[in-house]
């Protein structure tokens, strides 16, 4: 079975953009317009792409819910804000790292490759329905 990829951001066209590359890349695709969807949901994923501003939990709180959780799956995270520190702050929180919006496809795929050929075997604990946001 294809890895799955989630995906979370709070703007339809970037998730519908991202569902679609993905899925040209052979990959199982789930899209959640907010991490508090994403943290209700319970197949976990191989890998997650996040924007950091949203509404409600932000990416940087997304990265440490799944990280407190003994998750290691790789969280890419993705942003049109400007700020150099904004990349320290999502390395901080347990993420791969930051992509700037516009996104460069090939360069996405690529890291979603990367990222889960060589993430440790051990899979995500599913969160307790009580534990769910």
């Amino acid at each position: 079975m294809a890895p799955l990829v989630a995906i979370i951001d709070d703007d339809l066209g970037i998730r519908n953009a991202l569902r679609t590359l993905m899925r040209s890349a052979s990959y199982r695709v789930e899209t959640f317009a907010s991490a508090e969807a994403f943290v209700a949901s319970t197949e976990p994923p191989d890998c997650i792409i996040t924007d950091i501003s949203m509404r409600g939990m932000s990416g940087l709180e997304l990265a440490g819910f799944v990280r407190s959780r003994g998750c290691c799956v790789p969280i890419i995270m993705i942003s049109a804000l400007p700020g150099e520190d904004l990349a320290q702050q999502a390395v901080g929180a347990g993420a791969k790292c930051l992509l700037r919006k516009p996104i460069e496809s090939n360069a996405l795929i690529t890291l979603v490759e990367q990222s889960i050929s060589s993430r440790p075997p051990a899979p995500c604990p599913p969160v307790p329905a009580d534990q769910r946001l």
